[in-house]
């Protein structure tokens, strides 16, 4: 698989970030992540320009979180349902929408980077719960802006050795949910221990 992504970058250049952005805010599996480190790599390289690869890849998840989001509130129960037709993306919609309705901005930033796998879920429940849309727009390119200055930095400091790179970028994700999983929980046994001794 990296091969291949390092291929396509290579042969359609910054241009293809923007589509591969695009199509991972909306849940297609595609690797984002990885084809972000590969154009930093060639960056790197002197092959591809930074501001081109950051751009295009910025601009690519901005519309897709934005198609997200007009799906959300505009689009039909049929659309809808292609979000939620399998087990799992039932699971990740429903929590998206539980972490959006209770968290807002807050929740679309880290669905951007920490909490990746639900972004574009996250985008699709911010217009079901209704959330503003300019709200929705400056917490979602605050996320994205971090996660292709994380996955293009990656590139750029290992582009001699990308496959470590997305191994890296992998363990890095997986801490990045423990470290907010665990804020989360924190922040819960404070508050009802707050709430205990409050009304105890």
């Amino acid at each position: 698989m990296t091969e291949w992504v390092l291929g396509q970058v290579a042969v359609y250049g910054a241009w293809i970030l923007f589509i591969v952005t695009f199509l991972s805010c909306l849940a297609l599996p595609i690797p984002a992540s990885l084809a972000m480190m590969a154009g930093g790599a060639f960056v790197g390289a002197g092959d591809l320009s930074y501001l081109a690869v950051s751009s295009a890849a910025f601009g690519g998840a901005m519309v897709g979180d934005q198609t997200g989001y007009i799906i959300g509130k505009h689009g039909g129960r049929h659309i809808r349902h292609k979000f939620t037709s399998h087990p799992k993306r039932a699971k990740l919609f429903q929590q998206a929408k539980d972490l959006t309705h209770k968290h807002g901005g807050i929740a679309i930033f880290l669905s951007r980077w920490a909490l990746s796998p639900l972004g574009p879920y996250a985008n699709v429940a911010g217009g079901i719960v209704g959330m503003n849309r300019l709200r929705f727009t400056l917490w979602g390119a605050a996320g994205e802006a971090v996660w292709v200055l994380i996955y293009i930095t990656l590139g750029l400091m290992f582009a001699d050795q990308i496959i470590y790179a997305a191994e890296v970028a992998s363990d890095l994700s997986g801490l990045l949910v423990a470290l907010v999983l665990t804020f989360g929980f924190g922040h819960w046994l404070w508050k009802r221990w707050r709430d205990h001794h409050r009304h105890g």
